[in-house]
């Protein structure tokens, strides 16, 4: 089944700028899919778009067997669509509690229950729960987004760069919680730095250059794939 199929979107910034130029991804049920590329591809924009953070000026988004390209960022998440984001991604002067709490606006009644569920998930955040989300470190902050993200129970998540700035060992964990995730039948669709860690955890991979498709295939197999790794993942 397939849950997201976008397919020759156009976007941009400004009034003429093209960003993304008719590019397609699809990610279906139980899927981890990861988008490689140079700087400047259109990597996190394309994420933006999902999202119903960036308008679409050409193109199509099916979610789910709903189109959803006239939805803004509230209708997408509404539609089940919640996206991480790489910078900004928690309320640093509010408590973990709080940053969970807070990120249960689509259903406030049951955000208690919600909030319980990702400490049992996740127990560092129950151990950090009063602490201040500014006070937590690189990757107990990227488990806290990705759990924030998880509050509005959605149906896939968007993650991008989710192992920024992160330690090895930090970055390892994270992608340990994300496949995880995955296992219990999380579609998952992501931007990362580690090309190689995420393609190689990932069901497929799409690789974007200025905009356009140049190349998919099962993660694995771009991974290990000379040129691939010679154009876009150092080696």
């Amino acid at each position: 089944m397939t849950i997201l199929d976008v397919q020759k979107v156009v976007a941009g910034y400004g009034a003429a700028e093209e960003i993304l130029k008719e590019a397609s991804i699809t990610v279906d049920a139980g899927e981890i899919v990861t988008i490689i590329g140079p700087n400047g591809a259109g990597k996190s924009t394309l994420l933006k778009l999902v999202a119903g953070l960036m308008p679409v000026r050409r193109g199509t988004v099916q979610f789910c067997g709903r189109d959803v390209t006239g939805l803004d960022a509230l209708g997408r998440s509404a539609a089940g669509i919640s996206f991480v984001p790489q910078e900004r991604n928690v309320f640093s002067t509010l408590t973990v509690a709080d940053n969970l709490l807070i990120s249960a606006y689509h259903d406030r009644a049951t955000a208690g229950s919600r909030r319980e569920a990702m400490y049992e998930r996740y127990p560092v955040l129950a151990e950090k729960r009063k602490a201040l989300a500014r006070t937590l470190s690189g990757g107990q902050r990227q488990i806290l987004a990705m759990a924030m993200g998880l509050m509005s129970a959605p149906k896939m998540l968007l993650l991008d760069e989710p192992t920024a700035g992160l330690s090895p060992k930090a970055a390892d964990a994270l992608f340990d919680a994300v496949t995880a995730l995955n296992r219990e039948g999380m579609p998952i669709l992501m931007v990362e730095q580690h090309a190689v860690e995420a393609l190689e955890i990932s069901t497929r991979g799409y690789v974007l250059v200025t905009g356009r498709n140049a190349a998919t295939g099962t993660g694995p197999t771009l991974a290990a794939d000379p040129e691939i790794r010679r154009l876009f993942l150092g080696g």
